[in-house]
């Protein structure tokens, strides 16, 4: 990859990221994390939380955003 290709690569990714930060920020991405799935046990003094499919979730997407990105090359 030539220095162009890197530049426009992390532009890309920064704006991906701050795309991701106001949704966030806003509330938009609330229901993640409490996806049919997701393993949480409260007690009065224990919490454990398992986000099994909320982290499937991530890698799908990732994978996707992946294969895309090495089509487009």
């Amino acid at each position: 990859m030539d220095q162009r290709a890197i530049g426009a690569l992390l532009v890309v990714l920064g704006a991906g990221a701050i795309v991701i930060g106001l949704l966030v920020w806003a509330g938009a991405l609330s229901w993640f994390g409490r996806l049919p799935g997701d393993i949480r046990i409260e007690r009065d003094n224990l919490r454990i939380y398992i986000p099994i499919v909320s982290m499937l979730v991530v890698s799908l997407v990732l994978s996707l955003v992946v294969w895309v990105g090495r089509r487009m090359l």
